[in-house]
């Protein structure tokens, strides 16, 4: 890593600084099927994934793949609508860089949302969990290697990964809207096939609330460069349940358009008071 990655940092954000000059200091990250969010912002500017330098390209169904600049609830705003995943080949650093990139434009907080795979036994589809804490010890730490100190420090603090003040106020939020959500833990994996059944048991009693293939090391990257983070899940399939039921990704992006609306009310909201 070393100097390449900050180099690789600076002539990306001069490209993006060339198009587009504002200074947003929120960055919205969009996962499967919660892409809609982003009709609700006043775009200034979009930039296709494939036009910026260094930037990983999405592949996965229900990911858009654009950098998005512009304002929501008053406030301005740069969006990922589609991110990117370890199971799609890239290497953790080319996950993450997307956040580090935010974090050069002058985004101090981070909104994320994901959909995931519910196994707390109160969860139905299309509930919404903040997620209060994580299990990262399934995935590839996206820190590993040399570390540059221009980023963050060798070895961050993990203690509170997502901002307490942020999941009081979305909690306020949630109760004012009428929007029922739960809390709780979200445990990453590489995908990308859906767990066994064994696997999601594991899960559940290591901690899990909800398990998914994204999100967590965004999150480290984004606390390791200093970064307010509130993420937000979208239970969008059971995995323990009963005995003959299959997900597949079709469901997951259905059920992940039913909430939305839900999830997309307590983002707007939330955005106003930061």
């Amino acid at each position: 890593m070393g100097g390449t990655i900050i180099k690789e940092l600076n002539e990306t954000v001069a490209f993006i600084r060339s198009i587009h000059t504002g200074a947003p200091r929120i960055g919205i990250v969009l996962g499967s099927g919660l892409g809609n969010l982003s009709k609700e912002i006043r775009v200034e500017k979009e930039i296709p994934y494939e036009d910026i330098p260094h930037f990983p390209v999405s592949t996965v169904e229900g990911h858009h793949g654009k950098l998005i600049f512009g304002s929501l609830s008053g406030k301005e705003v740069v969006v990922l609508s589609g991110r990117f995943h370890y199971y799609e080949g890239y290497t953790p650093a080319q996950v993450v860089f997307p956040i580090r990139v935010m974090k050069f434009l002058g985004v101090e907080t981070l909104l994320l949302s994901n959909a995931a795979g519910g196994m707390n036994k109160a969860f139905r589809v299309g509930d919404l969990m903040i997620i209060r804490d994580h299990i990262s010890l399934f995935v590839v730490n996206p820190l590993l290697g040399k570390n540059d100190t221009a980023l963050g420090p060798r070895f961050p603090d993990m203690s509170e990964p997502y901002s307490r003040t942020l999941i009081g106020k979305a909690k306020a939020i949630a109760a004012k809207l009428q929007i029922p959500v739960h809390e709780g833990v979200y445990a990453g994996v590489t995908g990308p096939t859906f767990e066994t059944r064994a696997e999601y048991k594991l899960l559940h009693i290591a901690g899990g609330d909800a398990v998914g293939m994204s999100t967590v090391q965004e999150v480290i990257a984004a606390r390791h460069v200093g970064l307010s983070v509130f993420a937000m899940s979208v239970i969008t399939d059971l995995g323990i349940r009963e005995e003959h039921n299959i997900i597949t990704h079709e469901e997951v992006l259905q059920a992940a358009g039913e909430a939305e609306p839900k999830l997309t009310s307590i983002f707007r909201e939330l955005i106003v008071t930061l």
